[in-house]
């Protein structure tokens, strides 16, 4: 088969969920707005968890570096889409293409390891509240936040440089919202089947064992609250733990089709609607599903707003 030079030609064309709906108009306007959400709800929450020191807790720490995740992760894939499909021009360009991918491998696997961490976290809350301050002290958590970004970027690097390193053939279409490892294989003339193996097991290896972190940690927690002899108690470490759950089923359950299950069982159109839901729609949510009926953070935004109000009273 022909190949053309993906290093010197002009890209890739990404033929992704925009252009195969059936409305696609609609669909764009629904991008747009849930990608403003995800700015504005994630903006806000990381505002506030800075500006408040009553936030400056573990659990809220981490849900920072959560909303940081959730606002590249959408911006690397929704503004390009929109203005793709607003322009008519699908293109992007060979080096553009490993660098969102890049992006979205390190941003999405850091995700996955930040919600294994914060279910530690809440697990140590719930369950050893006394060693609280010891098992999260800030060195804990400094090498959290330091095993997420390191393992997730190292684990992107490896991904994209051996996806990006083969041989694409003449076709330039793919089928996908943006540049992710299943579409771009389809593409490739070469053998792929042992990376495709390498990309499963990675996979597996990276998603599964962390969800089987979760799943545990939240087991142990729910058989200490039904022991908790007060029913506010109950109520509060129910309602967190059940937000934190809600978010690990919208992320793990697209993430782990992507790059759990073999890519024979893919199909462009699937890959499209959990792609898009896992980098666009759960980011938007996220912040909101953490923050509904969170007294902690709801406190936090009447007094930022209120410190707010003062010094534009005392300026005036």
């Amino acid at each position: 088969m022909e190949l053309w030079n993906s290093t010197l030609g002009s890209g890739f064309i990404l033929v992704g969920i925009l252009k195969d709906s059936r409305f696609p108009e609609l669909l764009c306007i629904t991008m747009i707005a849930l990608y403003m959400l995800a700015l504005t709800s994630n903006g806000l929450l990381l505002l506030l968890i800075t500006m408040d020191v009553k936030l400056h807790v573990p659990m809220y720490l981490l849900l920072r570096q959560l909303s940081l995740i959730d606002l590249l992760l959408t911006s690397v894939i929704a503004p390009k889409a929109i203005m793709d499909f607003l322009r008519g021009d699908n293109t992007i360009s060979f080096g553009g293409c490993a660098l969102q991918m890049f992006l979205e491998l390190v941003l999405g696997g850091g995700e996955d390891i930040l919600v294994a961490f914060m279910a530690y976290d809440r697990y140590v809350a719930i369950c050893h509240p006394l060693n609280y301050t010891t098992f999260m002290s800030p060195k804990v958590l400094l090498f959290m936040v330091m095993t997420t970004w390191i393992v997730a970027s190292l684990s992107a690097l490896v991904y994209t440089s051996y996806t990006m390193h083969y041989p694409f053939c003449k076709s330039r279409m793919v089928n996908h919202l943006f540049c992710e490892i299943p579409p771009l294989l389809k593409l490739v003339c070469a053998d792929t089947s042992t990376y495709e193996l390498m990309v499963y097991l990675m996979g597996v290896m990276l998603l599964i064992p962390t969800l089987v972190a979760i799943l545990v940690s939240y087991a142990l927690i729910l058989f200490t609250v039904l022991r908790m002899p007060s029913k506010e108690g109950r109520k509060k470490a129910l309602v967190t733990c059940s937000s934190h759950l809600t978010v690990v089923v919208m992320y793990y359950g697209p993430a782990s089709f992507i790059y759990v299950l073999p890519m024979s069982f893919h199909s462009p159109k699937q890959d499209n609607i959990f792609s898009f839901f896992y980098t666009i729609f759960t980011p938007a949510l996220n912040p909101i599903i953490y923050s509904l009926r969170n007294k902690e953070v709801t406190g936090a935004l009447r007094r930022v707003l209120g410190k707010h109000i003062l010094s534009s009273h005392s300026s005036t």
